[in-house]
């Protein structure tokens, strides 16, 4: 069994989203100085990171978090590649790619997985992502999740709508993934958020299995 991780590791250093607080991680207690263990405290946004966005994101009676079905979070999942040059995933590009709708959950392995390992630590507005067209094609599928390797979605000009087709059809949205080490191929993925009530978002630990 191999596990491939695809999250994107949490630290002081990492980038989030233009306007958001930076993740602050501050260790409150330390042994030899004032008490007897290591203990820290952190800080931040729920869509910090690696996460998964609920129903309640975009739409004002929409499931949270701690409603989403575990079922949704664990199975399996394709890795399917856009290729280079995309920057809106838009339904021409969505027919040519070879998606199997069969499987119920898909992760867009782009260029954006390029940031992970060449720039890190900055916010880059120009992201490969899902425009309108792309996510109704989706939405008329049967997809249950929807995972891609940045921090959106939906591409930074058209940023609401996308999410509202998809988190309409209870769609889970998983965000910033790294694909970067991932080849396109048939996967069984574990996603599960830290456990929050009420929110509209949380952080994940994601990993893809393969044999």
């Amino acid at each position: 069994m191999n596990i491939i991780d695809i999250t994107i590791p949490l630290s002081e250093k990492m980038p989030v989203w233009e306007g958001d607080k930076k993740v602050n991680i501050d260790l409150v207690e330390k042994i030899g100085d004032n008490g007897d263990f290591n203990v820290s405290r952190i800080e931040l946004g729920v869509h910090s990171g690696t996460h998964i966005d609920s129903p309640y994101h975009v739409l004002k009676d929409g499931n949270t978090v701690d409603k989403i079905p575990l079922n949704v979070l664990i199975g399996k999942v394709q890795v399917v590649q856009v290729p280079y040059g995309n920057y809106e995933i838009n339904a021409k590009c969505l027919e040519k790619i070879g998606i199997d709708f069969s499987i119920e959950r898909i992760l867009f392995r782009t260029s954006n997985s390029d940031y992970w390992k060449n720039d890190p630590y900055s916010f880059n507005k120009k992201y490969v992502a899902l425009n309108t067209e792309g996510a109704q094609f989706l939405a008329d599928r049967k997809v249950r999740l929807i995972g891609i390797d940045y921090f959106s979605i939906s591409t930074f000009n058209d940023l609401v709508q996308p999410h509202v087709i998809l988190l309409e059809k209870n769609i889970v949205l998983l965000e910033n993934i790294d694909l970067g080490n991932v080849s396109p191929g048939i996967y069984q993925l574990v996603c599960l958020p830290i456990k929050l009530v009420g929110t509209e978002a949380a952080p994940v630990r994601a990993v893809l299995i393969s044999d």
